[in-house]
């Protein structure tokens, strides 16, 4: 493989990263402030904003990640059972398994927001409840996101 796409294949690959971390923790703070209001409105309306960006930008980055990182690790000649590739795999499936219902909680934290406007009703049980699970869900993820992060860079033998 070329230097040139070696070099095409690691931009990618960090530039998937950091869309998945920044994407990540935007999302996190807007929905956290938008919560902070209490108002239905707003978080209704931030909701509806987050689901979009987590659709457009995080199911794109999710997409890239495994073909540059496959495709790097075939052009450097890295064997794919190496320790730190494979535990960085095992991250990686982890985040999905908490940001799939992360998706479903926030369309349904702006669909109850938004049937609370609608309605004229506050805020129902039921969406300070997602909130909590949506919350509690961040931290093992964005910890695992930083943790591959650091195999990438540091490589280490493990």
């Amino acid at each position: 493989m070329s230097d040139i796409l070696i070099l095409a294949l690691r931009w990618a690959h960090v530039l998937g990263a950091c869309v998945l971390i920044g994407t990540g923790a935007g999302i996190a703070f807007f929905m956290l402030m938008a919560h902070r209001t209490g108002d239905a409105r707003v978080i209704a309306a931030v909701a509806r904003v987050v689901v979009i960006a987590d659709m457009l930008f995080t199911a794109s980055a999710v997409v890239v990640q495994p073909i540059t990182g496959l495709a790097l690790a075939y052009g450097l000649g890295w064997p794919l059972d190496t320790p730190w590739l494979l535990l960085s795999v095992a991250l990686y499936l982890l985040i999905g398994a908490f940001w799939l219902p992360v998706l479903w909680m926030q369309a349904r934290m702006r669909d109850l927001a938004a049937a609370a406007v609608a309605s004229g009703n506050p805020l129902p049980p039921a969406y300070y409840r997602l909130y909590r699970w949506w919350f509690a869900f961040g931290f093992p993820a964005f910890g695992a996101i930083l943790a591959i992060v650091w195999l990438m860079l540091a490589r280490p033998a493990l």
